[in-house]
């Protein structure tokens, strides 16, 4: 299966991406991974992505489609993969369907308050990495790490005022794409639930696997 996922910062695409790729025996697909391991290569492409990176510039979509299309012809990519992070404008879309044929396009949709609420709820300890959430996974003393007792932190990411503009930026450059694929019949939107298994089990049924 060929699939491209879709969704807001938070939404839950990791998860369940990790979930489908181990379901289907096939690799999830970043560019962002891409473009990392040609500049390790040191190929000549590798090389001039390297220059653009390092300029602080992105790297142009016609360069993205020709790593892209390098990646997908790899044998693991053979039975499907999962794209994620990538289309994420109307180009890329376009550009992406010159190279390849896409199965089905699955969205996580959950509504923005409810991503907010769970990003600014996120509490990490700087000193042994350890995870909690205010309201679904409290440490045992508020503020407080559970493993090594240091006060857990707010990272910047999930501060809410960063968390509603990296979702302004979504609905701005990405939300397009919901449509370009409803009128080519590929969407599938799956609304994530409060629980992880319900979600999964609603991914699993859309997708018929």
């Amino acid at each position: 299966m060929k699939l491209i996922l879709l969704g807001a910062p938070g939404a839950g695409k990791g998860t369940q991406a990790e979930m489908i790729c181990q379901t289907l025996s096939i690799p999830q697909i970043s560019t962002g991974n891409i473009i990392r391991a040609q500049i390790k290569s040191g190929t000549a492409l590798g090389l001039r992505v390297k220059a653009i990176v390092e300029s602080g510039a992105l790297v142009p979509d016609d360069l993205v489609i020709e790593l892209l299309k390098d990646r997908l012809a790899q044998p693991d990519c053979a039975n499907g993969f999962v794209l994620d992070g990538f289309p994420r404008t109307i180009p890329q879309a376009e550009a992406l369907e010159k190279i390849c044929e896409i199965d089905a396009v699955l969205e996580i949709y959950v509504p923005d308050e409810k991503i907010i609420s769970r990003m600014s709820g996120r509490r990490t300890c700087p000193a042994c990495g350890a995870s909690f959430h205010i309201e679904y996974n409290p440490p045992k003393t508020e503020g407080i790490c559970d493993m090594c007792g240091a006060q857990l932190v707010l990272r910047a990411d999930d501060d809410p005022k960063v968390v509603a503009s990296r979702l302004q930026v979504y609905h701005d450059q990405t939300e397009p794409l919901i449509g370009f694929y409803k009128t080519r019949g590929l969407l599938k939107t799956v609304e994530g639930q409060e629980e992880l298994a319900d979600t999964t089990r609603l991914v699993k049924e859309a997708l018929g696997i």
